[in-house]
């Protein structure tokens, strides 16, 4: 772009970029408020805008009329160099005028964010339904399933739980199906009464499901369905207007669209096909070729989570790129010309779409994958940018809910980065004589994740050093396992053998991947800490931007280069010589691991005895990550609750563990069964353990002390035929009590007397209840008393009685709701207590 008589200038034309950037921090701002902030943003916009235009306008008008003089001329001041002024006047003119248009353009932006928010957040708001969700009312409804149905919770003891995003056509009081209407609770608003009236609300907002039927497994976006639950208020922070918790069968009618029974064909294929694979490789194609993570194992999940590695079995622009790209192959080496070529790539990029699932995700992805289709057609890569600030606006527009949608800031900010950053850093590369190949390899990873790093760090807290390496280490793997994949899915509705080898053939590259993140995340130090939510990630791009700017300069590049390299030098030996977790003496751990008992006792190196595993494998395997253990010499299961044995694979994955020693009560069924198979997978001895049993292993001491007899007919028998036990670890002694009630304490205090029971730590018994025996309590006179509990359980744990009585007798109270992951420590014959507070806890409901 050309200044005509001032020179060039590469500023770039921000016009569209600072409308989508407005309008999405707009709607961000409005689906976290209200109505009144989305009006109030409408007005101060369109105020901002006019002024804005009426006052160029005026300069503009004032330019052309000169002041006094015959020759015509406005004067503007002396110019730097030369007498007339023309120069300096019309470059400050050009700049004004440039700078204008910007700001008019994110105040429009800000408008039509706002305006497109407060529809929706209007919607999600409507009194007509308030009166039913702040009641907690009974329903009947008929919904449409927007998404996949996603399992949270595994069937361990009790039923599955699915997540299920869903939009509401009709909600009905729940026996508006008899004759007379019921009639809507009397919130003292009229627009409830009315339509409690006719027994109808037509509303159709956004509706979460929590549902505990098999039937929900089944479902496909599009499909209509009708259920009855109750309706509860939702947690906030998107336009999510109510959630209905149901234990009810839902009642499909009609049938989805051909496109999203096309699709789900597809993927039970490609299901299938990977069936009969290795479960880490098997279950991870899927989800690299259309997101499908039902079967991904939550080990290597977390793995992906650690290193960086999570894009990848999400549905964005880069499947989209992969495929397109392959096909783009196939059609220059057919020696296309550039209009086929686009013409065959965009019936890849729509079949694609069909093959993923026409869900909003899959939309947006294949959106941000048209933009690198606009710039092939055209020629002009300069193109794509407006294109992608283009697609933004839209899409924000249409969905609000993508405004806070983590996954969709992802994939712009990953597009940008390849838009903005890799060209001309993939030509500096070249420019000091690095291959074309070896520099695009480098630099698209390192760009993209250099965009998404503040989301990323937000979001966890943590800034990744491992991130880059292990996606430049995945991406020789990634191509081919996304083309085999979706070979495998479109040759699996006509050829299943040859579906099942070329899955064979993917898994290859899958398995690559995985071996990738496992040693990436197991890397020491491969993250450092960073503060979380928008504050850590605004202070983090502010930090990215102002690095990309100093670094555009020869001197502060190398100076930039020689700062980091000595934080990195500076703080790595500190962090692995001095990591923080788990604190040095430590006797023994109780994680934060949501409604739910795990305890880790230190055996040795690496090595611990664990009792209890929580209530989801996922936590459990992140429990003992932060401990650093690698080996579990044993792990007890006090009794068979999902709270206490959900998570036990995640104490086995990746872990040599020598035995599992168990309750003799086998109730539940579900949990001793789960317990079973999962110890049988890893190739682990399971046995039931009596009292009186004992165990030794280096520090560590166990002793069975109950239950002493068995416990029938009591209020819970699950939790009264808990293994009781007392660990002696370096002198200090442990009782830990499972989910023992008022008979097996009273029993065991009978059996063994106060003088018996004593103990320096007390694992409070099911999560602080009120049914503790207060004689047990006082017997065993705690210095620290900790208590694993979820945040907001519905139980009301832990009880406030129980928590008032331990601390008048003397015992510092802790909880892992509040504090966290909890360690007592021993120090110079003194206890002393560490904590490490969590960014969330798990929620997962105990019993």
């Amino acid at each position: 772009m050309s200044t005509g008589q001032g020179g060039p200038t590469d500023l770039p034309d921000l016009r569209l970029a600072g409308f989508a950037t407005a309008c999405w921090l707009a709607a961000l701002a409005v689906v976290y408020g209200s109505v009144s902030r989305g009006v109030a943003l409408i007005v101060g916009g369109v105020t901002v805008a006019v002024g804005l235009v009426v006052g160029m306008s005026i300069i503009s008008r004032a330019r052309r009329r000169p002041p006094g003089g015959a020759d015509g001329r406005w004067s503007y001041g002396d110019p730097p160099g030369g007498a007339d002024g023309r120069w300096s006047g019309r470059a400050w003119w050009r700049r004004t005028r440039r700078f204008g248009w910007i700001a008019v353009a994110l105040a429009i932006g800000v408008v039509c964010g706002s305006a497109a928010a407060t529809a929706q957040v209007a919607v999600r708001d409507a009194r007509a339904l308030a009166g039913l969700v702040d009641t907690h009312a009974a329903v009947t409804v008929d919904l449409v399933v927007r998404d996949d149905p996603r399992q949270i919770r595994s069937a361990v003891a009790g039923p599955a739980l699915w997540l299920v995003a869903t939009r509401l056509v009709v909600v009905r009081p729940a026996d508006a199906g008899s004759r007379q209407p019921a009639t809507a609770p009397d919130q003292g608003n009229d627009a409830a009464k009315g339509a409690a009236a006719t027994g109808r609300f037509g509303i159709g907002v956004r509706l979460l499901v929590l549902g505990t039927s098999g039937g929900w497994a089944g479902l496909l976006p599009g499909q209509q369905i009708r259920v009855d639950g109750r309706l509860m208020p939702p947690r906030g922070g998107d336009l999510t207007a109510a959630v209905l918790s149901t234990d009810a069968e839902p009642v499909p009618h009609g049938r989805p669209s051909l496109a999203q029974r096309a699709a789900g064909a597809l993927r039970a294929g490609l299901q299938r096909a990977c069936a009969e694979l290795a479960d880490e490789p098997g279950g991870l194609l899927p989800g690299l070729v259309v997101g499908d993570t039902s079967r991904l194992d939550p080990g290597v999940e977390e793995d992906f989570r650690a290193t960086g590695l999570t894009h990848l079995v999400a549905v964005s622009g880069s499947n989209v790129a992969i495929i397109v790209g392959f096909v783009l192959l196939l059609v220059r080496w057919c020696r296309a010309g550039p209009g086929l070529a686009a013409a065959a790539c965009t019936v890849a990029l729509v079949g694609f779409v069909i093959l993923a699932r026409p869900s909003p995700s899959v939309v947006r992805a294949g959106l941000m994958g048209a933009i690198a289709l606009l710039a092939l057609a055209t020629g002009r890569q300069r193109a794509a940018l407006p294109a992608l600030a283009t697609t933004v606006a839209v899409l924000v527009m249409i969905d609000p809910q993508l405004a806070v949608d983590a996954g969709f800031a992802l994939s712009v900010l990953a597009t940008g980065g390849l838009l903005l950053l890799a060209p001309r850093w993939r030509e500096a590369l070249v420019a000091r004589g690095v291959p074309q190949g070896v520099a695009d390899a480098l630099v698209i990873p390192a760009a993209a994740q250099f965009a998404c790093t503040p989301v990323v760090a937000g979001l966890s807290g943590t800034v990744s050093l491992v991130a880059v390496p292990a996606n430049l280490l995945a991406v020789p793997a990634i191509a081919p396992a996304t083309v085999c994949g979706v070979a495998a899915a479109v040759l699996s509705v006509v050829w299943p053998a040859g579906a099942e080898f070329v899955a064979w053939a993917g898994h290859w590259p899958a398995w690559w991947l995985v071996l990738v993140a496992r040693h990436g995340a197991a890397t020491p130090a491969g993250a450092l800490p960073w503060p979380d939510g928008a504050a850590g990630a605004l202070s983090l791009a502010a930090l990215s931007v102002a690095v990309l700017l100093l670094a555009r300069h020869g001197l502060t590049r190398r100076l930039l280069a020689v700062v980091a390299v000595g934080a990195v030098i500076g703080a790595l030996p500190v962090r692995l010589v001095a990591p923080g977790w788990p604190p040095a003496g430590w006797v023994v751990a109780v994680c934060a691991v949501g409604q739910g008992d795990v305890v880790v006792l230190p055996a040795g190196p690496r090595t611990a005895v664990v009792v209890d595993a929580g209530p989801d494998p996922a936590a459990a395997d992140r429990c003992l990550r932060r401990l650093r253990i690698r080996s579990v010499s044993l792990l007890v299961v006090s009794h068979f609750h999902a709270d206490h044995v959900a998570g036990v694979a995640g104490v086995l994955r990746h872990r040599q563990v020598g035995a599992v020693a168990t309750t003799g009560w086998p109730e539940p069924s579900a949990g001793r069964d789960a317990v079973r198979l999962a110890a049988a997978r890893a190739g682990v001895a399971v046995g039931a353990v009596p009292a009186g049993w004992t165990y030794r292993y280096g520090p560590v001491e166990l002793v069975v002390l109950g239950p002493v007899e068995p416990f029938v007919g009591t209020r819970s028998d699950p939790n009264n035929n808990s293994l009781m036990l007392l660990a002696t670890v370096r002198g200090v002694r442990v009782m830990l009590t499972g989910d023992a009630e008022h008979e097996s304490q009273r029993a065991l205090l009978e059996r063994f007397g106060p003088a018996g029971l004593r103990a320096d730590v007390l694992k409070v018994a099911h999560h602080g209840s009120a049914l503790q025996e207060v004689a047990f309590l006082d017997a065993v006179d705690p210095a620290v008393a900790v208590v694993p509990v979820g945040v907001g359980n519905r139980y009301g744990h832990p009880d406030p009685g129980v928590l008032t009585r331990l601390a008048a007798g003397g015992a510092r109270v802790l909880r892992t709701d509040l504090d966290g992951d909890l360690a007592v420590i021993r120090r110079d014959g003194q206890l002393a207590v560490s904590t490490r507070s969590l960014d969330a806890t798990d929620g997962s409901p105990g019993r």
